[in-house]
C-alpha cells in the first residue's frame, strides 16, 4: 500500500470511529460490536484490505491498551479480589484451553491435541474492552467491574504462555509437563520482575520532573514498550510486565506527579484508548477474507464440530466454573469469602450471571492465533491452521457482537446497578475530611512564628476552606436526607449542578466577548478559559452522578 494511500485507510478508520462513537452513544449500542461488522462490510468490498501483523499487535498495540486498563484500576481492589481474579485469570484460562483441546482431538478428525490447546489458549483470555465499556455505562456495581478489569489484565500472559508451549509440542519440541509448568512461572517471574523495576525506574524520574506536564507524558507513553520490550529480552512475560508497572504506577502516581501533568496525562491516554480500540475493532473485522481463504480443504462437518466445541466451551464453562468455585468448601473454593464487607462477600447468583456473559473476547485471540508458524519444523504444514484461524474468528465474532450487544439489557434485567448514592456521599465525605485537615494544617501555621501579611494570608484561605467544607457538608446533607436506591441524588443536588454549569457557560461567553471586542488577547483568554475548564472538570458527568 503506497504512503498516500495508507494515509487515506487511516482517515477513513478514524472517521469511521468518530461515527460509530456517536451512533453508539445515540443507540446505546457498544462500539466494539458495531465496528467488527463495518470491518467486515468493509472486507467485501475492492480496494486495500489491511492484514493482522501479530508481532505488531502484540508489541505496538497491545502494550499501551494494557498500561492505560492497568492505570485505570485500583490496586488494592485487585489485591482484595485476588483469589478470584487468579481463578478467572489462571485456572480458567488452562480449564478452557485444555477441554478445547481435548474437544479437537476426540471429535475433529485429523486434529491433534495440541493443536486443540493452541486454538483453546487463543480464545480462552476474555478482552474486557466491551464489557467495561457497556458495565460503566449502565453502572454495573464497582466490585464486578474490578472482577472484569483485573481478569483481563491477568489472563492474557497465562494464555500467550500456555499457546506458545501448544506451539511447541504440535511443531515438533515435544511436550513436558514439568518443563511447561516451569516456563510458565519463569515467565510469570520475570514478567514480575521487570514491571517492578519500570515502575520503580518511572517513580523516581516523574518526582524529579516535578511540575512538567509534557515530560510526564513522554514518560508515560514510553513506559508499557519498555516494560514489554525489556521483559521480551529477558524471556519473561512482556504482557505481565507491562500490566505490574501500570498497578503500581496507578497506584503511586498521586503521590509523585503534579496535578497538571495527571490531568494532561489523563487526557492524552484516553486518546490513545479512544483510538487504538477503535482501529482494532475494526481491524478484526477486516481479517474474515483471510480465516475463511482455507476452508475449502475441509469436510462441512468437521467445521461445524470444531466451532461448536470453540464457541460451546467458551460460553459453557465460564459460568459452570463460577458457579463452582461459589459452592466449594472454604478452604478450596476461590470466591470471596464469608460474611464481611462488600468486597469479601461471595458473588450472588445475579453478579454470577453478569460475569459469565462478560467474557467476551477481542483481538488479543486474533494476533494469538494468527502468531501460529505456517509449518512444524519437518517442514509440514502446522495441522489444521486455517481451521483454528476459523474458530478463533467464530468465536471473537459471537462473543463481541451477541455478547456486546445483549450485556447491557441482561445487566438491566438483572437489576445490578451501583449505589450512586452511597458512592456519592461517600465522596463528600472524602471530601470534607480532606478540608478537615488543610483545616489543622493551618492552624498548625498558624501556631508557628510569623509576620502581619502571612497571618492575612492564612486567615484568607482558612476562609476559603471554611467556604468550602461547608458547600461539602451541605451536599452530604441532601444526599443523607435521600436514602431511596430509586432516587439515587437528591433533586435539590441535580438542581445545584445545572445552576453551576450555566454559569459556567455564561462566565465564558462573557470571556470571549472581551476577547472579541479586542479587550482581551487570546493568551489571556485560554489562562482564563483553563480555569473555568479545571472547575468544570470537577463537576461530576452528567451521566456518572455524585
Amino acid at each position: 500500500m503506497h504512503v498516500e494511500s495508507s494515509l487515506v485507510f487511516v482517515l477513513a478508520a478514524v472517521a469511521v470511529i468518530v461515527v460509530v462513537h456517536r451512533v453508539a452513544k445515540v443507540t446505546g449500542l457498544p462500539e466494539a460490536a458495531l465496528l467488527p461488522l463495518i470491518g467486515i462490510g468493509y472486507s467485501f468490498l475492492p480496494g486495500p484490505n489491511v492484514g493482522l501483523d501479530p508481532e505488531i499487535i502484540l508489541t505496538f498495540v497491545l502494550p499501551p491498551l494494557l498500561y492505560s486498563a492497568a492505570l485505570d484500576s485500583s490496586l488494592i481492589a485487585i489485591r482484595r479480589n485476588l483469589r478470584t481474579v487468579v481463578s478467572l485469570s489462571v485456572v480458567l484460562v488452562l480449564l478452557t484451553a485444555l477441554a478445547i483441546g481435548f474437544g479437537f482431538a476426540w471429535f475433529v478428525a485429523g486434529a491433534t491435541l495440541a493443536a486443540g490447546i493452541a486454538v483453546g489458549a487463543a480464545v480462552a483470555p476474555p478482552d474486557p474492552v466491551a464489557a467495561l465499556a457497556v458495565g460503566r455505562k449502565v453502572g454495573l456495581p464497582p466490585r464486578l467491574l474490578t472482577l472484569i478489569q483485573g481478569e483481563g489484565l491477568l489472563n492474557d500472559a497465562t494464555a500467550l504462555t500456555i499457546l506458545s508451549v501448544a506451539i511447541a509440542a504440535a511443531t515438533g519440541d515435544g511436550f513436558s509437563a514439568p518443563a511447561a509448568l516451569g516456563l510458565f512461572l519463569l515467565d510469570t517471574a520475570a514478567g514480575v520482575a521487570v514491571g517492578v523495576a519500570i515502575a520503580l525506574v518511572v517513580r523516581l524520574v516523574s518526582r524529579k520532573l516535578g511540575d512538567d506536564p509534557m515530560a510526564a507524558n513522554a514518560v508515560s507513553l514510553a513506559t508499557p514498550f519498555c516494560a514489554y520490550l525489556l521483559a521480551e529480552q529477558v524471556h519473561g512475560s512482556g504482557v505481565l510486565a507491562v500490566v505490574v508497572a501500570g498497578l503500581i504506577v496507578g497506584h503511586h502516581t498521586p503521590r509523585t506527579s503534579s496535578g497538571a501533568s495527571r490531568l494532561q496525562t489523563s487526557a492524552v491516554w484516553r486518546l490513545v484508548d479512544f483510538l487504538l480500540e477503535g482501529l482494532v475493532f475494526l481491524l478484526i473485522g477486516q481479517q474474515l477474507p483471510a480465516v475463511v481463504r482455507g476452508l475449502a480443504q475441509y469436510e462441512t462437518s468437521t467445521i461445524v464440530i470444531a466451532v461448536a466445541i470453540s464457541v460451546g466451551v467458551v460460553l459453557l464453562l465460564r459460568p459452570l466454573w463460577l458457579v463452582l468455585t461459589q459452592l466449594l468448601p472454604r478452604s478450596l473454593h476461590t470466591r470471596l469469602g464469608g460474611e464481611g464487607p462488600a468486597d469479601e462477600r461471595r458473588l450472588g447468583g445475579r453478579e454470577v450471571v453478569a460475569l459469565s456473559w462478560s467474557g467476551t473476547r477481542g483481538v488479543i485471540s486474533l494476533a494469538a492465533i494468527f502468531t501460529l508458524p505456517l509449518v512444524t519444523d519437518s517442514g509440514e504444514p502446522f495441522p489444521d491452521r486455517d481451521l483454528l484461524l476459523f474458530c478463533t474468528f467464530v468465536v471473537v465474532l459471537v462473543t463481541l457482537v451477541g455478547q456486546g450487544v445483549t450485556f447491557a439489557p441482561l445487566v438491566r434485567a438483572l437489576g445490578l446497578r451501583a449505589n450512586e448514592s452511597d458512592q456519592a456521599r461517600l465522596r463528600n465525605e472524602a471530601r470534607v475530611a480532606s478540608v478537615e485537615a488543610a483545616l489543622a494544617a493551618l492552624d498548625d501555621l498558624q501556631a508557628e512564628e510569623h509576620d502581619d501579611i502571612q497571618d492575612h494570608v492564612i486567615e484568607t484561605v482558612r476562609v476559603q476552606l471554611t467556604t468550602r467544607v461547608t458547600r461539602y457538608q451541605g451536599r452530604l446533607d441532601m444526599l443523607r436526607d435521600n436514602v431511596s436506591p430509586e432516587i439515587p441524588v437528591s433533586a435539590h443536588y441535580e438542581a445545584a449542578l445545572h445552576v453551576r454549569r450555566v454559569t459556567l457557560d455564561a462566565q465564558r461567553e462573557e470571556l470571549l466577548r472581551w476577547r472579541d471586542a479586542g479587550r482581551l488577547p487570546d493568551e489571556g483568554l485560554r489562562v482564563l478559559e483553563r480555569e473555568l475548564d479545571h472547575e468544570e472538570r470537577l463537576l461530576p458527568d452528567r451521566k456518572a452522578r455524585r
